[in-house]
């Protein structure tokens, strides 16, 4: 090829216009193209609210004015509440009451008789043969100057004999007041009604009891 030609073709291709590039699509288009239809799924909470909400307004108030008059219509609960100024006696004319102390639970049944008390089968001098124990249990007869006009059964059991007398006591007390209701101020004003709540303190890890440490030894 001559230098002309080649000139000329030089020429020719500095004249041809550039290629345009592709035109690009907007991203946003491209998006939208790939992107799937969303399925929007009605739960079960939507549907009861939208059904509440399509119900007319009027009925509303009957619906509310129909559950008021159901609960109206239901009976109260009414509770046992015992008449302290009645006497509560049973078939045999005795009145029960249980009493507490400590560990230990009695059980007593009284009425009027001879002054006879028995506790788990034996006599009260047999059961508890220290004379404060006696004491102890004769005690609330003593306050209203009434020793030996009742008959005493009483069952107790647990704790030890300490506190199974201070449980027949507590019986005992409780028993006069249901016995003759007239009885309960003077009972109440000795302390005799009230439940001694002292009881064992428990045991605490790392001490030997529920207080006592071990001991300190210097070398």
């Amino acid at each position: 090829m001559t230098e002309e030609n080649k000139t000329e073709e030089t020429k020719t291709a500095a004249k041809k216009p550039a290629a345009k590039p592709a035109a690009r699509k907007p991203a946003a288009e491209k998006k939208t193209a790939k992107a799937a239809p969303t399925v929007v799924k009605k739960t079960s909470r939507t549907v009861g609210a939208a059904k509440k909400e399509d119900a007319p307004a009027a009925e509303r108030p009957a619906q509310k004015s129909a559950m008021a008059a159901a609960a109206a219509e239901k009976p109260k609960q009414v509770q046992n509440v015992v008449d302290r100024t009645v006497q509560q006696v049973d078939k045999f004319g005795r009145s029960y009451a249980t009493g507490k102390r400590k560990n230990a639970i009695a059980r007593v049944w009284l009425k009027s008789g001879k002054g006879e008390v028995v506790v788990n089968g034996k006599s009260l001098a047999t059961y508890f043969a220290r004379p404060t124990q006696q004491m102890l249990i004769e005690q609330p007869f003593k306050i209203i100057n009434r020793l030996g006009q009742y008959d005493i059964l009483v069952t107790v059991t647990g704790g030890g004999l300490s506190g199974q007398a201070g449980a027949v006591r507590h019986g005992v007390s409780k028993a006069l007041t249901y016995y003759d209701p007239s009885l309960r101020p003077v009972l109440k004003r000795a302390g005799l009604l009230t439940r001694d709540p002292r009881v064992v303190e428990r045991k605490k890890y790392g001490k030997h009891k529920a207080r006592r440490s071990t001991q300190w030894v210097k070398r």
